[in-house]
């Protein structure tokens, strides 16, 4: 059983004879005019330079999208940030328990994922436009009820509302920016929301640092109440961004979907091509309806192609989480602190040291991941981040508190979320992204959040307790084997996906080879597509 209502023209493979991805990435018909590198050929000047002025404002409004639907991560970058300083002097001021502290921390996790799963299903029936307004307004309730809390109880509860919302927010933001992305540009855009990420979390370290001078009773409340102030721009990019149109397609709300692709596609002429494929994609085409399973029932027994992504996106999900970089952001304090750094200010200033590196190096990721492609980003992070966590756990398993201990763990903390940044932490969610069918995409992208969320909140909830169990340096020495694992998944499970379009990707993972190893790349597809259109034209 295929994936989609894709139809088979007569190719040997499968794919599709009329669409072809030419040199530069781009969709043309096999009997269409483009020029080999799939240029119009202008008739004078004049049109020429309309081509380029419609380039250029349909960059910056397809730009313009992907920056307000990632304001979201803002928020969840700011709880990972502020919460690392901030439960410092929670500890002092509502006198909370160590294992507290741990619940406090990753509960915001575990929640998320129930989140995650709602907005798989609510992104589907209300969009993923109005469902990133529904995380925001859910997150900003949790954080006022924290900024206000007089116990540990309700802490809780303001900090379970802010998970959902986290949960919410978190997976529908890669989807909805892959859905309105140009292809040539899309992994690049499509790491925006990670962008924001890293900037929330610089600033939760920065207001840690900056509020830490008042009295303990008023600067933890005022470094949560901080991270209210994001949404009035999450309000007013709801009036500039559009709905996805792919979901119009998916509610019949064609002429809409035009519109949108109107704005977002440089080239006016493949505009209604794309639909027709978006048509296609979504069973709107020659597909019989009522042969259609329920997506969920689909899910749970799922086709060798749907299980291989199945596979590949929740797997790289897991993995970003269970190297442990959630306990290295949140912990950070307490890993400083037993490298011989005693003096709160002085543990806060070399957190917010990790926040800058994180920030800094996944802006290297966004020049790089269109360019170099995904797998070659995730192997460089993932071999760096296994020689950053071994050499920490060695430092800190064989050398005494102090200055040079010191010098060493700051150095290997910053270096491994620096490979992070430029590999796992953004690509990660690329992939989950692009890899899923359009009927499938929204909640197929909602299970890999969840298996990102439970993992981020079991290392969140277990950290402290396992460190004081098998000493910090043990723990790193799990997390360093962890991310030597990473590697082979990578080698053996994660195609290249860089420069095809999402209705091609489908059918790289038909191809069992093509998906094992990444071997089947952009050459073998056009070379397919070509013998495919031969044999149609016979």
């Amino acid at each position: 059983m295929g994936l989609v209502g894709l139809p088979d023209n007569g190719s040997e493979d499968g794919i599709p004879g009329s669409v072809i991805l030419g040199h530069k990435n781009k969709y043309r018909r096999m009997d269409s005019d483009l020029t080999e590198d799939g240029d119009e050929d202008f008739d004078d000047l004049s049109n020429y330079q309309h081509s380029l002025d419609r380039r250029r404002s349909t960059k910056k409004y397809v730009y313009a999208c992907a920056v307000f639907a990632s304001l979201n991560s803002v928020l969840l970058g700011y709880d990972v940030g502020v919460m690392s300083g901030a439960v410092l002097y929670i500890k002092q001021d509502l006198k909370i328990t160590e294992a507290q502290e741990e619940v406090l921390i990753g509960i915001l996790s575990i929640v998320s994922l129930f989140g995650s799963l709602v907005g798989g299903r609510t992104s589907d029936a209300i969009g993923r436009k109005w469902t990133m307004a529904l995380a925001a307004v859910v997150f900003q309730t949790g954080a006022l009820v924290m900024t206000v809390a007089p116990s540990f109880d309700i802490l809780m509860v303001g900090r379970l509302l802010a998970g959902l919302g986290i949960g919410l927010g978190g997976m529908i933001a890669p989807v909805y920016i892959a859905e309105i992305s140009p292809t040539t540009a899309r992994g690049t855009l499509t790491s925006f929301p990670e962008i924001f990420i890293n900037l929330g979390i610089l600033l939760g370290y920065v207001s840690n640092y900056g509020f830490s001078g008042l009295s303990p009773h008023i600067n933890w409340r005022v470094m949560l109440g901080v991270g209210i102030l994001p949404s009035v721009f999450i309000g007013f990019a709801l009036f500039i961004i559009p709905e996805s149109p792919r979901w119009l397609v998916m509610q019949n709300r064609i002429d809409e979907a035009r519109l949108v692709l109107l704005k977002t596609m440089d080239n006016e002429a493949e505009v209604e091509d794309r639909l027709a494929e978006i048509q296609l994609a979504a069973g709107m085409g020659d597909a019989d309806k009522s042969e259609v399973k329920v997506v969920w029932r689909e899910l749970l027994q799922p086709s060798p192609a749907l299980l291989r992504m199945l596979l590949t996106g929740v797997g790289i999900q897991c993995f970003q989480q269970i190297t442990g970089t959630d306990a290295m952001v949140y912990y950070s304090p307490e890993i400083f602190e037993v490298s011989g750094v005693k003096d709160n200010a002085n543990l806060l200033a070399a957190t917010v040291g990790v926040g800058i590196t994180k920030t800094a190096f996944i802006l290297v990721a966004i020049i790089l991941v269109d360019k170099l492609g995904r797998k070659p980003l995730l192997y460089l992070s993932t071999i760096g981040m296994t020689v950053c966590l071994f050499s920490l756990a060695v430092t800190l398993s064989s050398l005494e508190p102090g200055g040079p201990t010191i010098a060493l763990v700051i150095l290997f903390v910053y270096g491994n979320v620096a490979f992070f940044s430029v590999g796992i932490g953004p690509v990660c969610w690329v992939l989950t992204s692009e890899i899923f069918p359009l009927r499938f995409r929204a909640q197929a992208a909602a299970i890999g959040a969840v298996g990102n969320r439970v993992c981020s909140g079991l290392i969140s909830m277990s950290f402290l307790s396992v460190s004081r169990a098998i000493t910090m340096g043990g723990t790193f020495f799990i997390f360093s084997a962890i991310s030597a694992l990473s590697v082979a998944f990578v080698y053996r499970l994660v195609p290249e996906t860089k420069g095809k379009s999402l209705e091609q990707i489908e059918w790289l993972f038909q191809n069992e080879h093509g998906w094992q190893g990444g071997q089947f790349e952009l050459g073998d597809v056009e070379q397919l597509v070509q013998k495919a259109g031969q044999a149609s034209a016979c």
